[in-house]
Formats: structure tokens, C-alpha cells, sequence
């Protein structure tokens, strides 16, 4: 089995329109010796207040966010498009239901508290930096609350410091 390999974020190559976008992404964080993971289609990859960033957005009622929002990392991991399948799973099955990591056998494997997966191809290690909900009368262009938010359950934005890339050799 391939290993880790850690790079700077400068260095890394992964695009994300094509990571996020089109791959998907898993986010996953620990709280009280429990690992929770997401699949996640929106997100990015940037610069703010001087640090290397990833940003992420979770909707209130995902399982996962009780998981980030009481940690202060998590992990966005990448595996490629032959995992749609999977991928699929554990964005539509809620953790609270069934151990679904185990189910997809993934290993969850640790850098220091921040969990990730030992079948991921990239991840990106974060630590939390900023948080805050969409509000309504933020959005300038009205019919995206139509179209993504026909239920008001409005994401969180999520802004962290990437703190590791680790990318398989």
C-alpha cells in the first residue's frame, strides 16, 4: 500500500474545481473519542488574513457539523472519481443511524486529534478559524435561496488553516 507523503500547500497540485466539484470530498472531525465523516460538494481552497486556507459549508442538520463544531480540526479528504459510489452513501446516510465508516471500510488513521482516511488519496488537515451562518439578507443574488435553500436550512461556513497536506506517493 502506498503511504502519505506530506506537502506544503504552496506545492500542492490538486485542483479543486475538480476535487471538490466534480470528485467530492469527505469531511470528518472526532468529538468524545467518535469519528464522524460527510461528503461534501462545495468548498474551496485559498488565502485569507495571510494564512493558507480550505473553506467548507455544512448544513444544521448534518451530524458531522455537531463533529466540527466541537472540535478544533477536521479533515477534508479526497479520493478520486471511482469512489462516487461510496462517496454517494456517506453524504445520504447519517452517522447517527449506523457506524457508516465502518460500513464503507475506511480506516481512520490520526495526526495528532484530527482524523482521516488511510484510502483518501489527498488530505488536507484544517484548524478552525472562523465560523458563521448564512443569513438570508446576505445573499445579493435572491434566487440562490430559492433554488439550494428552499427549507431555510442554511449552511455554515467553515474558514480554516490548512495545516497539513498529505498526499498518497
Amino acid at each position: 500500500m502506498s503511504k502519505f507523503i506530506e506537502v506544503k500547500p504552496e506545492e500542492f497540485n490538486g485542483n479543486p474545481f475538480k476535487l471538490i466539484g466534480r470528485d467530492g470530498m469527505l469531511i470528518t472531525a472526532a468529538r468524545d473519542g467518535k469519528v464522524n465523516t460527510m461528503t461534501a460538494g462545495w468548498g474551496g481552497f485559498g488565502v485569507m488574513w495571510g494564512r493558507n486556507v480550505a473553506y467548507a459549508v455544512i448544513r444544521p442538520q448534518r451530524y458531522t457539523k455537531e463533529f466540527v463544531d466541537s472540535s478544533d480540526t477536521f479533515s477534508l479528504t479526497f479520493f478520486g472519481s471511482d469512489k462516487k459510489e461510496m462517496l454517494n452513501y456517506l453524504g445520504t446516510t447519517s452517522g447517527r443511524d449506523e457506524d457508516k465508516i465502518k460500513k464503507s471500510n475506511l480506516t481512520v488513521i490520526y495526526d495528532d486529534a484530527t482524523p482521516y482516511f488511510e484510502e483518501a488519496t489527498v488530505a488536507v488537515l484544517c484548524k478552525k478559524l472562523f465560523t458563521q451562518d448564512y443569513k438570508p439578507e446576505s445573499f445579493i443574488e435572491k434566487g440562490i435561496i430559492d433554488r439550494w435553500y428552499p427549507a431555510s436550512d442554511f449552511h455554515t461556513l467553515y474558514i480554516a488553516e490548512i495545516i497539513k497536506i498529505f498526499v498518497k506517493e
